[in-house]
């Protein structure tokens, strides 16, 4: 009875001006759109007096259940701001058909009481190496361009289930940065670079740049970025906003493009830590059904007085430049102020974890793409996507090699006493590297920069150098959380916070008392360059 009332309101809202209100077809924006760069972005945040930039899921939720506002017109401001910014950033690949669709549906839950939790109604944007069944999902690779997976990852199930809009799938760097041995990031064969909104010449970081580039510019509430080593928490340091690298295994990876699956995890962006530990919530099942759904994330952490008495080791790397090291003794002034004790650490054996990880990665690479393309239409192995790019020139416009698929080709089996050796120590030091850290100091978290700012984007030369804060935390598992911590100019820096294993409620309760203290988050001004001699 109760799903037959459901689909008679549903028949009932006037879907069709909606739908025909200028929604984006497959593709967001063309890359050639010629958008005048010299231009600001026109298309308002404001939305019934919601400002898109700094509202929360728990203010739209509220605004929602009172009947001031609608998942409808919630999603259709986040389609026009896609089909108005978008050209700029180029972070959005291709809008869902059925977003609207959605949206009305969650429309009928808040009218009925029948709301599935705090994401019901809620756009979230996709990295495009997550699995959607209505949706292409390709890696950036036109390897994968043809038709979807035959059905979701099951995180996407977990936001379908609770009601979250799936409003469309992000650019990222082709294969996760995975392929050539100097990549650009944001750039793949199938979206071309997304930019940072911040300077649109500068680099987004990867490999979750358009996720990252999409909240920055206010195009969608949250989205899902992944994980190896950097690929949420960079890309969130660098385009301002917050990325979440949850522990390895809260979140199921089954239908997400892998590259190793001893390091990777899927994990929540957003602009703020709140939305942040409520999308987590849902991805992991953890309190998903709680009205705030804030995976364990109290009102306590968010008052005045939240980071009396934490103790924080602050890890500096100046290597990173002197403005961002001055950026990280500005940030320890604000965060002592506050009641915190921060203490400066050097995590050990960092140097034979570099040595290590990318030699394990190559193996478990060519096990784990053997098994992904299997279930895939199009290449049935690595062996069949080299020559796949071999054979396709549009796949070498800017990642000109194949390098690192090569080596993994010919790395030695997961089943190699060599590669056991090597995971079984990589497991041990990295695990040693933050636990001592902690324990020597009595720490709640260590902090580091999590990028330097942005450098320009150049297919020529690639990345800047890796950026190491990130290295202990992904490889032993452990989360670690970006939140915006100023700037460097016009360019933003995170602070990135690391804790212990499964200590994500903690992390995120202490970056919430960070966050609020720090207020170092600003829009961007799509500037189309800046006079600067530093390129990193």
């Amino acid at each position: 009875m109760k799903k037959r009332s459901i689909a008679t309101l549903t028949a009932g809202l006037a879907v069709a001006p909606l739908l025909a209100a200028g929604v984006p077809g497959q593709r967001a924006v063309a890359a050639d759109s010629g958008a005048d760069d010299s231009s600001p972005p026109t298309e308002s945040t404001l939305l019934r007096g919601v400002d898109l930039e700094t509202v929360t899921i728990p203010e739209l939720q509220a605004r929602m259940q009172h009947g001031s506002l609608t998942s409808s017109e919630l999603t259709l401001s986040y389609l026009r701001r896609i089909k108005a910014i978008d050209p700029k950033i180029n972070a959005v690949l291709r809008t869902s058909p059925t977003a609207l669709r959605q949206a009305v549906a969650s429309d009928v839950r808040h009218r009925l009481g029948n709301v599935r939790g705090p994401l019901d109604g809620i756009p979230v944007l996709l990295k495009d190496n997550v699995n959607t069944s209505d949706m292409p999902t390709t890696a950036g690779s036109l390897a994968l361009a043809g038709s979807p997976p035959d059905t979701d990852a099951d995180l996407v199930r977990r936001l379908r289930a609770a009601g979250a809009v799936i409003l469309g799938k992000a650019n990222m760097s082709e294969w996760a940065n995975f392929r050539a041995a100097k990549p650009t990031s944001g750039w793949s064969a199938v979206g071309g670079q997304t930019n940072n909104p911040y300077v649109l010449d500068r680099n987004p970081c990867g490999s979750s740049s358009g996720s990252a580039a999409a909240l920055a510019a206010s195009l969608a509430q949250v989205a899902i970025g992944t994980e190896t080593d950097g690929s949420i928490v960079c890309p969130a340091g660098m385009n301002g906003v917050v990325g979440h690298k949850p522990s390895l295994g809260l979140v199921s990876q089954s239908g997400v493009v892998p590259i190793s699956a001893e390091q990777d995890t899927a994990g929540p962006m957003a602009r703020n830590v709140i939305d942040t530990a409520i999308t987590l919530s849902v991805l992991s099942g953890h309190d998903a059904a709680r009205a705030d759904g804030a995976f364990g994330l109290t009102d306590a952490a968010t008052r005045p007085g939240g980071l009396r008495g934490k103790r924080i080791g602050l890890w500096r790397l100046p290597s990173l430049g002197a403005e961002v090291d001055a950026l990280m003794t500005r940030t320890a002034a604000q965060l002592r102020a506050a009641g915190a004790q921060v203490v400066e650490v050097t995590p050990p054996y960092q140097d034979r974890l570099a040595e290590l990880e990318f030699p394990a990665l190559l193996s478990e690479f060519h096990r784990d793409i053997d098994a992904y393309l299997s279930t895939r239409n199009g290449p049935h192995d690595l062996a069949e996507l080299i020559e796949f790019n071999r054979t396709h020139p549009a796949e070498r416009t800017c990642f000109a090699g194949q390098e690192l698929f090569e080596q993994a080709l010919v790395a030695p089996s997961t089943t190699d006493p060599r590669y056991r050796a090597m995971r079984a120590e990589l497991k041990d030091l990295s695990r040693r590297s933050i636990d001592e850290t902690m324990a020597a100091h009595d720490l709640d978290a260590i902090a580091s920069p999590a990028n330097p700012p942005a450098w320009t984007t150049d297919c020529a030369r690639g990345d800047n150098d890796v950026i190491p804060s990130s290295t202990p935390a992904a490889v032993a598992g452990y989360p670690s959380l970006s939140v915006p911590a100023g700037f460097v100019g016009e360019l933003p820096v995170g602070l990135l916070l690391m804790a212990g294993d499964h200590q994500d409620a903690e992390l995120l309760s202490l970056g919430a008392a960070v966050e609020q203290r720090l207020d170092a988050w600003r829009a961007p001004r799509y500037l189309p360059s800046v006079t600067s001699d530093d390129t990193r």
